[in-house]
């Protein structure tokens, strides 16, 4: 265990023999770091917060703080961080709340960019990458492979699906589809991530029928209600599909239009 003789580690703190602790670094009692992850300089770690293997944590991170919600009383709540995931300068993650889940959770093998704020409760997957200053109020879930633009803001308890992208300073006010593009203040969609999509090995004919699906969503003349109805029926021969519909069972802010 490679520990900065200034940093401040709990004896209680459960730390892999090779992990790295950077300068003036803070982990509190109730704090786990798997192996091979690496802990900058300058960086509070605290609360029930676990984090995996093979992360990179840059200076002045907050990680575990107590949310930013008058209700939280204390409670033991968590901060959970997967595996592989790099966290850039002044990234502010807090634990969840009673009132919901009880954990905030970030997946594997994201690319997480300074400045970025996840509150409370808030469950991000795997593989995406938020741009510098994107900030997730409350209770707000991401899909995998999702990645939001610089400055992007997420109402609380609102959903982006996997594989959707936010342009720079896009204020997310209703959930996003997957697959989809969206900007503005307040975001409405712009076409799918179709350039996104080939780069992560999709066919030409899976990224037809996603075309397809957003045409049947927004360009067709169809109620939102109908137009659910035929993507769900679409999905039976198209599997792309069943992201939709695995979303459409979760919305309930209603979607950007």
């Amino acid at each position: 265990m490679a520990i900065h003789p200034t940093a401040i580690v709990d004896p209680n703190a459960r730390v892999a023999p090779d992990v790295e602790i950077g300068a003036y670094s803070i982990v509190g009692p109730n704090v786990s770091i798997d192996s091979g992850t690496w802990v900058g300089p300058h960086v509070v770690i605290e609360g029930h917060t676990s984090i995996g293997k093979n992360n990179r944590i840059f200076q002045f991170c907050s990680l575990g703080a107590m949310p930013q919600d008058k209700k939280y009383a204390g409670e033991p709540t968590r901060l959970e961080i997967g595996d592989n995931n790099t966290i850039r300068e002044f990234c502010t993650f807090n634990v969840g709340t009673a009132q919901d889940v009880g954990v905030t959770r970030l997946g594997n093998d994201n690319w997480i960019m300074a400045y970025v704020h996840l509150a409370h409760d808030c469950q991000v997957g795997n593989h995406t990458i938020f741009a510098n200053n994107a900030t997730l109020a409350g209770h707000v879930q991401i899909g995998d492979w999702v990645i939001l633009g610089g400055f992007t803001s997420v109402h609380q308890f609102g959903i982006i699906g996997e594989h959707a992208m936010t342009a720079f300073a896009s204020a997310v006010a209703q959930d996003v589809p997957p697959y989809v593009m969206a900007h503005g203040n307040r975001a409405v969609p712009s076409g799918i991530n179709a350039e996104g999509l080939k780069r992560r090995g999709f066919t030409p004919e899976q990224i037809r029928s996603i075309r397809q699906a957003y045409k049947t969503l927004y360009r067709n003349g169809l109620s939102l209600d109908e137009a659910k109805q035929a993507i769900i029926a679409e999905a039976a021969s198209h599997p792309e599909l069943e992201a939709f519909v695995r979303f459409f069972g979760l919305s309930e802010r209603g979607i950007i239009r």
